[in-house]
């Protein structure tokens, strides 16, 4: 399934739990440095475009366009592997928690580079499930989907562009609610419409995502989960594997 695909079937209330992170959010925009206009690929429906910048935005699901706000930047559909853009028409690109949906991430990357002077994206190294108790101790198929989509390393994503690595703690009440965001509010991890937001779910199946969330209502009703995550309780960010890519 093209995430065109993927997201005309899933995004219908993506914008009810999927915000800009407003520290995420300085982060990336720092990474953009003094850029005044801003290629935004991936961009669904305009989380994290700086407001103080000229932004494009490309997005191939039309129904991420449809619902992008009045004040969002302007959007036109198109694939990051296929920008129709001369080379460096942009100060910066920028991508958000999209390219481990695209049908080649590197040679997005690579186009991203090739239109823009700076390239900020911000995705997850999730090769090892270990690091995230939903993971560890829920998803065991997690690992077995990663393997059947052959994701590139974080390591061959940042070679192919040249880019530096930088971590990026999650906050312990982020208010995007991508899959690892609930890291210490496990509860919401049982509500259907957190669930709808995250594309891991559909990509999963419905048995699996169903005996995940048995699973999880009885370790919390029970105390169990508590008792393997007690080390979590007091933290205020999470390192889980979040990166900028800085090109």
């Amino acid at each position: 399934m093209s995430s065109a695909q993927l997201y005309d079937t899933i995004g219908a209330t993506y914008t009810v739990t999927r915000r800009t992170e407003p520290r995420i959010a300085r982060q990336i925009w720092a990474a953009l440095g003094d850029a005044r206009t801003v290629l935004n690929v991936g961009a669904g429906t305009g989380s994290y475009e700086p407001p103080d910048r000229n932004v494009l935005a490309v997005e191939p699901s039309a129904l991420m366009r449809l619902q992008r706000l009045p004040e969002a930047a302007p959007c036109v559909a198109g694939s990051a592997e296929h920008l129709p853009f001369d080379d460096q028409s942009f100060d910066a690109a920028m991508a958000v928690c999209t390219v481990h949906h695209w049908q080649d991430p590197i040679a997005g990357l690579r186009e991203m580079r090739r239109v823009a002077r700076r390239v900020v994206v911000f995705l997850f190294d999730t090769s090892d499930p270990s690091q995230f108790w939903l993971t560890r101790d829920y998803v065991p198929e997690f690992a077995a989907l990663r393997a059947v989509k052959v994701l590139a390393s974080l390591g061959e994503l940042a070679g192919a562009i040249g880019a530096r690595m930088e971590p990026v703690p999650i906050p312990w009440d982020c208010a995007d609610g991508f899959f690892e965001a609930y890291w210490r509010r496990p509860e919401a991890y049982l509500d259907e419409n957190v669930r709808r937001g995250v594309s891991v779910w559909t990509s999963l199946g419905p048995d699996a995502e169903q005996r995940a969330v048995h699973s999880l209502r009885d370790d919390l009703a029970s105390g169990r989960w508590a008792e393997r995550n007690r080390d979590l309780i007091d933290l205020e960010a999470a390192e889980l594997g979040a990166r900028l890519l800085i090109a």
